[in-house]
């Protein structure tokens, strides 16, 4: 699996990818985590609002930082997908 964590480094952008490394572990889910800061990369996603999680190319969460347990629910939807 192949998430990327879009913003600029923000405490949300760093919050949002722990949280994400900490669901993963909790799920015993292996995964390739990319930070994308670059604005024009963000913005090839359609984010107007940062962070934002990729999963497998497809845009899962925009403009805010959801719960680990959440996150959960997220990473599980787009396993083998």
């Amino acid at each position: 699996m192949t998430i990327k964590v879009l913003g600029p480094g923000c405490i949300n952008c760093r919050t949002l990818e722990k949280r994400t490394i900490e669901a993963l572990k909790d799920l015993n889910m292996d995964a390739v985590i990319e930070k994308v800061e670059d604005y024009q990369k963000i913005a090839s996603y359609g984010i107007m609002r940062t962070p934002g999680l990729v999963i497998e190319e497809k845009v899962v969460v925009a403009g805010f930082v959801p719960p680990v347990e959440k996150l959960k629910e997220i990473l599980l939807a787009h396993r083998g997908v």
